[in-house]
């Protein structure tokens, strides 16, 4: 069964801010989240690399972890103040008190919570994770479940991800909590 149902719309009034770990997820239902909804999917990461003209690697390289961190907190920033879509964020992004404000201020946070092992089979060996370019990946993996899941926590609103789980089920989980927390208005079509 689709996620979109094409006798039904959807009206959005405030961006769906998603957070989480690397591999969570956040771009891949993000995407299809904003497709089942009608809304426009905007990804941090890509809005960061057009600014700076590069890639995160080639940022953290240069200028080190701290001046992405700066420039991820303006992008986040601008992205809300647009027109309400699905962002999906960083995983560090949360992280940051001014970057939960702005959401808590002008969005929704959806933390979509995944578990270490489903974690690891989904980044392992990939590039483009520069902090986990190191021998002891897994554990820094497991080091950043620790500090991060207490902050993500803080969500508004905490969907499940687990490995072999279809994406569309946690589409329709975020769905029903936008649509319970009234963030997400549906409208019936017309047979």
């Amino acid at each position: 069964m689709p996620v979109s149902d094409s006798t039904r719309s959807y009206k959005l009034d405030r961006t769906v801010v998603l957070v989480g770990l690397m591999g969570a997820g956040k771009s891949t239902v993000g995407r299809r989240l904003a497709e089942a909804i009608g809304t426009g999917f905007i990804d941090s990461d890509d809005e960061i690399e057009a600014a700076a003209g590069m890639s995160i690697p080639e940022i953290f390289d240069t200028f080190g972890e701290q001046y992405f961190r700066d420039g991820e907190n303006r992008v986040i920033s601008r992205l809300l103040d647009g027109a309400p879509a699905v962002l999906a964020t960083g995983g560090g992004a949360f992280m940051a008190e001014a970057n939960r404000a702005a959401i808590a201020a002008h969005g929704v946070s959806v933390w979509i919570n995944a578990d270490l092992e489903t974690l690891w089979e989904r980044v392992q060996g990939k590039p483009g994770r520069p902090l986990l370019q190191r021998d002891d990946a897994q554990q820094v993996l497991a080091d950043l479940v620790a500090k991060r899941y207490p902050v993500y926590a803080l969500a508004d609103i905490t969907v499940d991800s687990h490995h072999g789980q279809p994406h569309e089920k946690v589409v329709k989980s975020i769905i029903a909590a936008l649509l319970e927390n009234g963030v997400l208005t549906q409208n019936e079509g017309q047979s």
